[in-house]
């Protein structure tokens, strides 16, 4: 990808010292920390409103190995209200709505993740699969059961985040409104 455009919504907090790499798309009320990485490699990388990225987060729209593309440009489609924890890594096309990704978790090319589900720390999902909505992946060797309780909401930590990291952080300038929707604005580098 030869032009880096990366677009903001207005209300979301994104830390310049996060790494924004290609088309990338954040939505309103999404905090990204610092050392959080997002790179839009083989297609457009699009955030929804509300998720929460930490620090050393990996996100990546990647080519494929053998080098091979497709007509189709693949974009890389996270839902809303989602929580990546430390170090966690995604190369999926689809993360869906209302999952936490805890420490140190992978998941792999060719792996969507529904809604409502969580992927416990240091579990790992290589092989190309739909993981259901409502689904817990825990323990070594990523057993999974499907539960009826859904992650807790991030309401009170995304608040207490847009609150702080201004205060110690240079930040990323949006300049797409709510109203706004499909407008379009580069990053800002001032």
């Amino acid at each position: 990808m030869s032009k880096s455009e990366v677009k903001i919504y207005h209300g979301a907090i994104v830390c310049k010292e996060a790494k924004l790499r290609g088309d990338v798309t954040v939505g309103s009320m999404t905090v990204i920390h610092p050392c959080a990485t997002i790179i839009a490699e083989a297609g457009p990388v699009v955030i929804g409103d509300g998720n929460i990225i930490e620090e050393q987060v990996i996100i990546v729209n990647r080519l494929p190995e053998n080098g091979e593309t497709s007509e189709e440009t693949p974009v890389l489609r996270i839902g809303n209200n989602n929580v990546f924890e430390v170090g966690s890594v995604v190369e999926s096309t689809s993360i869906g709505d209302n999952n936490v990704l805890e420490c140190k978790s992978y998941i792999g090319p060719g792996v969507n993740l529904g809604n409502n589900s969580v992927v416990g720390a240091g579990c790992r999902l290589t092989i190309p699969e739909q993981v259901s909505d409502n689904m817990m992946v825990y323990g070594k060797n990523c057993a999974r059961k499907i539960t009826s309780d859904k992650p807790p909401n991030q309401y009170l930590q995304r608040e207490f985040l847009t609150k702080v990291l201004p205060n110690y952080h240079l930040l990323k300038k949006s300049r797409i409104s709510a109203s706004q929707g499909s407008s379009q604005t580069k990053e800002d580098k001032g």
